[in-house]
């Protein structure tokens, strides 16, 4: 399941970002804020539209989480660890 949130992590960041980036252009690995300058109102923007796209209840996360979401890898990891499990 995480590539779909990787995906749904790329399109959401790209959406927010000034100049934008293409979703499949995005690293994983890179520092949002340094590498894409991405402000804390557009990462707020983003985590609520990615958490929306995969379902993820926002209120999973406490402040000290959300700060640690610095990479898109970061956020994929932390929002396939609240996804419902599909049998």
């Amino acid at each position: 399941m995480l590539p779909d949130i990787e995906n749904a992590a790329r399109e959401s960041l790209s959406a927010v970002l000034d100049p934008a980036v293409e979703p499949e252009d995005l690293d994983l690995d890179a520092d949002m804020t340094g590498t894409y300058g991405l402000t804390s109102l557009n990462k707020v923007l983003f985590l609520t539209e990615v958490c929306e796209a995969t379902d993820v209840d926002l209120a999973h996360f406490t402040e000290h989480d959300l700060a640690e979401m610095r990479t898109l890898r970061s956020v994929a990891e932390s929002l396939s660890r609240h996804t419902k499990k599909v049998a």
